[in-house]
This record gives C-alpha cells, sequence and structure tokens, in this order.
C-alpha cells in the first residue's frame, strides 16, 4: 500500500509509550461508561463503504464502524505510533474482524489511496496535531469528492476548531453536533489537490 503525500514526519506529535498506555487505560474506562456505538452509530457510516479511523490509537471505535459497514466495507486504522497498530492488530485476533486494516503512517502521509474513502473520522486527537494544515490535506486527499470528514474538537474549543477548519479553504462545514463537526470537502481545492498527488495503488 503506498501512497504519494508531503512528508512533514518532523512535525508531528507521537505521544511517548507511557502516555499511550496510559491513555488506552483511560479510554477503556470512557468506553464502559460511554460506549462508542453510541457515537459512530450518528457518523452516516453505510453498508460497503471504505471507512478511515483516522488516529486510531487503541481502536475503541473501530468494531463498531466495521459492523456498521458490513461484510462488503473496510475500515483502515491508521495511527503513526506502533503501539496504536499493535493494539488494532491485537484486537483484530481477538474478534475476527478482518475488515478492519491497522495502517501505520509516516508523518503525515498515510499511504492510502487517493479519493478511496467514503468517510474518514479522526476523534480525540485534533488538539494534538501540530500542522494542521498538512493534516486537512492529507484527510482531503484520501477522501472521495462527495465523501465525509467526522472530527471532534479533542481538548481545545469548538471555535478554535471551527476556526482551523474553515481557515484551511479545504473543508466545508456542513453540520455541528455537540460530538463533531461533520464536513465535505472543498471540491475546488479537491480537484486542485488531487492534480498534485500521484495516483497510488493500495
Amino acid at each position: 500500500m503506498t501512497g504519494n503525500s508531503h512528508d512533514s514526519s518532523d512535525s508531528v506529535y507521537r505521544i511517548p509509550d507511557p502516555a499511550f498506555s496510559a491513555m488506552a487505560f483511560l479510554f477503556r474506562i470512557r468506553d464502559r461508561l460511554y460506549p462508542p456505538e453510541n457515537k459512530v452509530t450518528r457518523f452516516g457510516i453505510k453498508s460497503g463503504m471504505t471507512v478511515v479511523d483516522y488516529g486510531c490509537g487503541p481502536g475503541g471505535y473501530l468494531d463498531s464502524a466495521a459492523r456498521l459497514a458490513g461484510p462488503e466495507g473496510i475500515v483502515y486504522a491508521v495511527d503513526i505510533h506502533e503501539r496504536a497498530i499493535e493494539s488494532v492488530s491485537k484486537r483484530i485476533t481477538k474478534t475476527g474482524q478482518h475488515r478492519i486494516i491497522p495502517v501505520l503512517a509516516e508523518g503525515y502521509n498515510s499511504g492510502l489511496a487517493t479519493g478511496s474513502a467514503d468517510l474518514v473520522y479522526a476523534l480525540d486527537m485534533f488538539h494534538m496535531v501540530p500542522d494542521t494544515a498538512s493534516f486537512l490535506k492529507e484527510l482531503l486527499r484520501i477522501t472521495k469528492p462527495d465523501g465525509i470528514l467526522i472530527i471532534d474538537d479533542g481538548h481545545q474549543p469548538r471555535d478554535r476548531t471551527r476556526q482551523i477548519i474553515t481557515g484551511s479553504g479545504l473543508w466545508d462545514i456542513i453540520s455541528e453536533e455537540k460530538a463533531f463537526l461533520r464536513c465535505t470537502p472543498d471540491i475546488g481545492m479537491k480537484k486542485e489537490g488531487d492534480s498534485d498527488v500521484s495516483s497510488p495503488s493500495l
């Protein structure tokens, strides 16, 4: 699986291993109190979709996404942290959910094919992204022209999230809920961005 995108690995924040372990533990507690499917079912994932969990972490949302995408769908679990990919791989072995494919990203290059995703969601992590322009550009690259981005605030104010997204000129916010924003690609920027990227293959 290859992708030809920008190499911005120097500006990517990768949390230390002990912090990842602590985060994974806290997420397990959170997921017991607030089941992930309660949020994921509101994304609009439909059977047969190609879905990307970008910044998947330990993978708490993946099983719900895979069930909604169904046997004809596929869910890519993308993260820059090796521990995240290890955690997702163990989850796949345990659940037998082989329509989930773990992907170790390099910087802001996911390696996924251009225009391959029907829906991308990025949760619990936007506040930690140092180079939001490169991040949003990569999400745009992998999303179909009529695709959807679901993104939440992380630990930052909604006004800040909204400012970054609209200021990028890459995405249009079409609706908001308390838990997340729903965005579509700016079609003009999508066409311009695609012309700058060589076609990768999965």
